[in-house]
């Protein structure tokens, strides 16, 4: 587990290796990551937007932008976590993931970003 605390707000990242997919004639490795996102402010707040930058070691990047999480903009209370799982599929075996949310205080209506922390996304026999 990875974790890191940005403006009072705590992310802490699990990964799983999922296995081999193929699409359209390519292999792709598939993981899995659960994030807990923490409020340990004392202001409610909301998640807005996502940013992401996806790496791997065949030097494929991909960023990904987009509204909320798993289709959700969920509103942390103080005190209180927001749990999601979701993945990603690499080219590579070995990668790494990391950005940031866009957050709303909802005591002030002001806007900050949170910082993901750096995953790895390792294939188990990768590093064997």
């Amino acid at each position: 587990m990875v974790t890191q605390i940005t403006s009072n707000i705590k992310i802490s990242v699990i990964t799983n290796y999922e296995g081999i997919y193929y699409k359209e004639y390519q292999m792709l490795y598939a993981f899995s990551y659960q994030i807990t996102i923490e409020n340990l402010s004392s202001d409610v707040v909301q998640l807005q937007a996502r940013h992401w930058e996806i790496f791997d070691t065949l030097n494929h990047t991909e960023t990904v932008d987009g509204e909320g999480v798993v289709g959700q903009t969920p509103i942390i209370a103080p005190g209180k976590k927001y749990v999601y799982s979701s993945g990603c599929m690499l080219k590579g075996t070995i990668g790494a993931m990391n950005g940031f949310y866009t957050m709303a205080n909802f005591s002030n209506n002001t806007f900050f970003k949170v910082q993901i922390p750096t995953f790895k996304l390792v294939v188990p026999f990768a590093i064997n």
